[in-house]
């Protein structure tokens, strides 16, 4: 992503991400005075600066670390993270720990102009996609993993909301990874194979991680480098120059069900000095999200309330095209780096009894 050559223009200062998670440690090398764990919203406050997992400190890492003492060097050094601690597969269950429904709602209220999801569920919520509108209304930019479930997968919540930007995870070469999940939902490729990430909570080692989690976390990152470039633009804006610069070697409005728009390349905006940003209250991605002249409202969950304005990596040859083979890198593992969460309590229950009455959330894309 010629990280060295984009710093010269942005590290992303003045640019808040939420990230939510299994809570961010503020005490690793690279981390310290890069959380904000003052400006956590009281609501979701409970353990959001500790860590017993890693993966929430590593997805902080990857976006915003700073690099001393030998830790991971994020993609955007000048950001501030605020952390969201959600209860996830691993922990004991505890009410006291914010809902994904919570969470993004908090975000919303927050100073964050970014909110990270580097997680992903089979189960839908008309409660989370209610929130996610909400968050979308405050012009936050939203970024979750697609999944790490391949080819016979499917894309997951919060991913598949409109409003919600998918990511799937590629190598090096720009080919993406084996475990990256197909889905009609994603919208970028990033960096998610060989990612250095936390190998538990202890914060001893560094492992050697693959998943669209890390490459969720990229993104995002990416947008807080181009958010702080151009601190006027809205959220519509930096995604829209994020869409028009992504690396394909397919038509744009035509996204591959494996990379999406193609692979997120933030240095192309950075260093065009007369990019077009287009209109600040247009959605990019209207078709998909369903507010679009003409579009069914029930696209958009029922709602037809749009938001408020509020180096150079090149995909394999038709790598990804909606109408051409895609390249999986080999022995990539099985992308465990992305975590189901435990969506718990009186709201999981209405999810499990009333799974048929949900709309179609997005347009479906060509495979």
């Amino acid at each position: 992503m010629a990280a060295d050559e984009m710093w010269k223009y942005s590290i992303g200062k003045g640019v808040k991400i939420a990230v939510i998670d299994s809570g961010v440690s503020p005490t690793t090398s690279t981390l310290k005075g890069q959380v904000l764990t003052q400006e956590v919203p009281e609501a979701v406050a409970y353990k959001a600066s500790e860590d017993g997992d890693g993966h929430g400190t590593g997805m902080a890492e990857i976006i915003a670390g700073t690099g001393a003492g030998g830790g991971v060097k994020g993609l955007a050094p000048g950001a501030k993270i605020i952390p969201i601690h959600v209860q996830y597969t691993k922990e004991k269950y505890n009410p006291k720990f914010a809902t994904t429904t919570e969470a993004i709602r908090a975000a919303a209220d927050s100073d964050a102009k970014i909110i990270n999801m580097s997680f992903g569920s089979a189960i839908r919520s008309v409660d989370e996609a209610d929130a996610v509108r909400y968050a979308a209304s405050k012009g936050k930019l939203m970024f979750a993993a697609i999944g790490n479930s391949g080819e016979k997968g499917k894309g997951e919540y919060p991913a598949v909301y409109p409003y919600v930007v998918g990511v799937s995870a590629i190598d090096k070469s720009g080919t993406v990874g084996k475990f990256s999940t197909k889905s009609n939902y994603v919208d970028f490729a990033a960096p998610g194979v060989h990612v250095p990430g936390w190998c538990d909570g202890t914060f001893t080692r560094y492992c050697d991680t693959d998943g669209t989690s890390s490459a969720t976390a990229l993104a995002s990152a990416s947008a807080a480098l181009v958010w702080s470039a151009h601190p006027d633009w809205t959220a519509n804006q930096v995604l829209r120059t994020l869409i028009d610069t992504a690396g394909r070697s397919w038509a744009k409005d035509k996204p591959s069900t494996y990379l999406g728009y193609g692979i997120i390349r933030p240095r192309r905006v950075l260093i065009n000095k007369d990019i077009d940003p287009g209109p600040a209250d247009s959605d990019p991605l209207a078709a998909e999200n369903g507010t679009a002249p003409g579009k069914d409202a029930k696209a958009n969950g029922g709602s037809s309330a749009a938001p408020s304005s509020g180096a150079s990596t090149q995909p394999t040859k038709n790598a990804g095209s909606a109408s051409g083979p895609t390249s999986a890198a080999k022995d990539t593992g099985s992308g465990d780096s992305t975590r189901t969460w435990l969506v718990i309590g009186a709201a999981a229950a209405v999810l499990l009894i009333g799974g048929a009455a949900f709309a179609v959330l997005r347009a479906r894309r060509n495979a």
